[in-house]
């Protein structure tokens, strides 16, 4: 496990909570807009971040750090990611993983060793044939509405989100997205960002006016009660 970034205090990555951020490198996606393009696709070359350095810092600031969030890259490709858990278990802060959803076994052994609180699962487009597109690579459907299943079944704490990139993401697909989400705790719509992306061609992509995120939302509002959009 490579830790490739950490962010001492975040009040963003968690709603409601004091947090610190830690980016594992590697993912098994290549989001064609990703904005974590270094540890995602040099995930060998990116700086290493020693994990005793992470966990002392914690240790030290438990009076005001309520959890930790697990970010990359895909946390759940590292086979050893519950040994990391398990330390900052021992630490008495809560644990929030991110993920893209691709590895429902693993996520379910995770919640199910209670080393989860919250889990954030991203996606990425409608599920159908045009996931790979907006994955950047071949995706198994199932896997993801795997997750899903996992997710509420657990009964752990959640959110779903989607990045809301104008080239994979109309009104139909948010609408296909919370059709298999039906009920969820929250739902959230990222602005597309195009400072810096996996592929350089969507730099030069706009993202969509306030007002159609906005429209979006209200879509997914049929769907689920609290819904939010972030990044306007």
């Amino acid at each position: 496990m490579k830790i490739a970034g950490f962010i001492k205090t975040t009040l963003l990555d968690w709603d409601g909570m004091v947090a610190c951020t830690v980016y594992l490198a590697g993912c098994n996606f290549r989001c064609p807009y990703c904005h974590n393009a270094a540890i995602v696709t040099n995930a060998d070359g990116v700086e290493r971040i020693e994990e005793e350095r992470v966990l002392n810092y914690i240790s030290e600031n438990t009076d005001f750090i309520d959890g930790v969030v697990v970010s990359g890259g895909e946390p759940l490709i590292n086979k050893d990611l519950s040994v990391f858990l398990k330390k900052l278990r021992s630490l008495g802060v809560k644990v929030k993983i991110d993920t893209n959803g691709s590895y429902p076994d693993e996520l379910d052994d995770l919640i199910g060793a209670g080393l989860v609180d919250m889990v954030a699962m991203d996606l990425k487009a409608a599920l159908n044939a045009r996931y790979d597109a907006s994955a950047g690579t071949k995706v198994d459907i199932e896997k993801i509405k795997e997750s899903i299943r996992v997710i509420f079944d657990s009964g752990v704490d959640h959110e779903f989100r989607t990045t809301a990139v104008p080239i994979y993401i109309k009104d139909d697909d948010i609408r296909n997205i919370c059709e298999n989400i039906k009920g969820a705790k929250r739902y959230r719509i990222h602005q597309f960002r195009n400072k810096v992306t996996i592929d350089d061609a969507l730099t030069v992509l706009d993202p969509y006016p306030d007002h159609k995120l906005i429209e979006m939302a209200e879509i997914a509002k049929e769907y689920v009660k609290d819904v939010r959009i972030r990044g306007i």
